[in-house]
This record gives structure tokens, sequence and C-alpha cells, in this order.
């Protein structure tokens, strides 16, 4: 983890600060469909306002590989950001060049401004000097607030950061300061569920966390490649059999590490991936050749609801079983309102992030009780890698304040 400075040690009054959000917000049929980042870039900028600064938000949206794409803009997100933020952002046509300056330029003290995709141009991708000097010509500091966006080199989160004074915003200050409490300084017994489909796209998160946790819970698909490399039948289930040599040799190394690799005792098995189907519970020992399992079964929930109950520190990535299908939520539900009651009371650190899990935990009604729930996907995952993030060591080599 690295010094950074946080926007406390900016002296920002009269100042224009370029605030690097992660506005990629999902849409459907042109509107926004989840307003999470957005809501959660909130508290930087008001902050910074409410200090004499004016913001400059710049962000990626989609993938327009270097080119100008309409359908790719970041306009339909101003209105939106202006509703969450409670005043008018303008909106800059362009990130750099006579455009963004005019309209920098025009703006009043205190005026939110949106530039255009930062992803319009190659040279953002690139990491390139020539695009960062323009960004940083714009302002006179820098903030970095998308977390989810420090897995990535590029201009915007790493350049940027040799040519202006540089600190972490308050969604970075919170993500950093809750990754560091639950794995690098975490409270004794920790716990990690790790869940998902495949174990080939987690090998590495695996590997890591073998030598970081003292208990580390296999959950959905990847389970049943567990499960399979020990020789019980999975019937049809998700499975990967070309990957039951590596998942011997994760629970060998887990084995030396001290680290308990849980697995599902009993489960929950389906005809086929759809309501209403015919389900049984069944041992995780004896599943029938012509199903699939779907989910943990009641055994299973109370053994990692009892294991919780000791532990002091919880990482959680990924789904126990198909949640998106009742009744195969029931496993997640379950084990995430438990992680949830323990959190309020005190007794637990609860961690959580990364692709399915927000989703997980909202449909669990849960997610607003864990201690902190990071929307980032990649870097979250690439963190649990135990990687070094690009944007995280950036905050590190800042021109000085």
């Amino acid at each position: 983890m690295p010094n950074f400075k946080t926007i406390d040690e900016l002296d920002v009054q009269g100042k224009k600060v370029i605030v690097r959000a992660d506005l990629n917000v999902p849409m459907r049929d042109g509107k926004i469909s989840d307003l999470t980042r957005i809501d959660r870039s909130v508290l930087t900028i008001n902050e910074l306002i409410s200090r004499g600064a004016s913001v400059i938000v710049i962000s990626h949206f989609s993938r327009p590989n270097g080119q100008v794409v309409p359908g790719m803009s970041l306009r339909p997100i101003a209105a939106a950001l202006g509703r969450a933020l409670y005043q008018e952002v303008i909106f800059a046509n362009d990130c750099v060049g006579p455009s963004a300056k005019n309209t920098i330029a025009s703006a009043p003290v205190g005026s939110v401004i949106l530039l255009e995709n930062l992803r319009f141009y190659k040279e953002e991708e690139q990491n390139a000097d020539e695009f960062a000097d323009q960004l940083a010509a714009l302002a006179d500091c820098y903030v970095n607030d998308a977390f989810s966006s420090a897995h990535r080199a590029h201009a915007s989160t790493v350049a940027i950061t040799k040519r202006l004074p540089t600190a972490a915003g308050r969604l970075m200050q919170a993500e950093l300061e809750a990754l560091e409490r639950a794995l690098i300084d975490p409270a004794h017994p920790v716990a990690a569920i790790v869940g998902g489909a495949k174990i080939s796209t987690k090998m590495a998160v695996l590997s890591h966390l073998i030598s970081n946790v003292d208990q580390l819970i296999v959950g959905g698909g990847m389970a049943n490649t567990f499960l399979h490399a020990q020789g019980f039948n999975v019937g049809y289930s998700l499975c990967e059999p070309e990957m039951a040599d590596q998942a011997r040799q994760i629970m060998g190394r887990a084995q030396e590490a001290n680290c308990e690799i849980v697995l599902p005792v009993d489960t929950v098995v389906g005809v086929e991936l759809a309501e209403n189907t015919s389900t049984r519970e069944v041992s995780a020992l004896a599943v029938p050749d012509d199903y699939m399992i779907l989910d943990i079964g009641p055994a299973s929930i109370f053994d990692l609801k009892s294991r919780l109950r000791e532990c002091k520190s919880l990482l959680w990535n990924g789904p126990l079983g198909a949640f998106e299908i009742p009744p195969f939520d029931i496993g997640t539900n379950e084990v995430a309102r438990e992680a949830a009651r323990l959190t309020i009371e005190g007794k637990l650190l609860s961690i959580a992030g990364g692709g399915d899990t927000i989703a997980a935990l909202a449909n669990a009604g849960a997610a607003g009780d864990f201690s902190y729930v990071s929307s980032a996907g990649g870097a979250f995952l690439e963190w649990l890698e135990g990687r070094t993030l690009p944007g995280i060591a950036a905050l590190d080599c800042y021109p000085t304040l």
C-alpha cells in the first residue's frame, strides 16, 4: 500500500481541480440503469466545491478504441451527475484542446464541468505524455477518485500524476483504507468467500489468498471443479475437468499455509438452470448423474454461518450459487445476511467487491450493511491477486504540493 496524500492536504481555494472519476455506468435503452458510480463520486466533488474549487470531472465510458463514437459520449451522464450534486454540470464537447479550455475558462468559480470521454483519444490508453500534458494544462491539481480504473496505466490515472499536485479522493481513500484493513493488516481469523463460474479465471486470486487468510470458502461453479478434483461426481454441473490438477495444487499449498479450503457439504441440484425446475437437496458426495449443482444446501449454509461467527474479517468475491434465478439464491442470501448481521453488531469487518458480488449482495438485501462494498471489478480482482495497481502506485509519485 503506497503512501498517498488525501484532499485534506490540497489547497484548492480558487483553483481548478481535475477529478478522475469512474462514470462508466451501465446503460439500457439509452438510460442509466445503475447510478451507484455517479452517487459515489458526489462526496469528493461536493467537498472540493465547498472549499472554493472549480471541479473538472474526467472519465472514460465504454470502449470506443480511440475513435469518436456518439453513442459512447458522456453527455447523457452530465444531467444525472447534476441531479446527484443538486447543481448544474456543464458539459464540454472535448476533453482536451480549445473546446475543453474555452468551456472551463468561461465557467464561474464553483462550477462542475464534465469533459467528454477520455477514450475518444487512443493516447489515453497509451498513457501518452503529450495527452497527459494537455489534460494537466486544464487545472492546478489532480485528484484520483477512480479505484475501479486504477488497474490501468492510462494517461488520466498515471502520467498526469507526474505533472500536477496529486491526492486521493474520498472514494479512493475509503477503498484503500478498507482493503488495507481486510488483507494487509486484518484481525484474525480471516475468511474469504470466492465464488463464480470458473477457477481458471481466479487462479491468481486463490493462490494469493491462501497465504493471507485462515479459511478460503469456495462456492459457485468453482466449487464443482474442486469437488471433481477430489473424485466426487458432479453430474452435468458447470465444471472444468481440465483444471483438476490445478485445484489439487491449490489444496496442497493451502494445507502447507495452514489455510483451510472449505467446500460445500451438501448441495441443491436441479434438472436445469431455470425457475420451477425439479430440485433436490443432496450430499455433495451423492450428486445424481442427471442433475446439476446450482446452490449450496442447508447443511452448508449452517456450516458457513457458524464459521462466520468465529471470524473477525471477511473478504467476499462472487456468489455461492446461481443467485440470479430463485430458488438458487438461498445459499448466497442466507450467508450474506449473516455476514451483514455480524457486521452491524460490530463483530465482523466485511469487505466485498468484484464481478457479480454487488448484485448478489443487493439481491440478499445485505449490501448496505457490509463494512465496505467496492464498485470496482477488474481492479478489485487484481488487488485480490496481490498485484501492484498502476493508478495506486502513481499516487506516491506526485510533484511536491
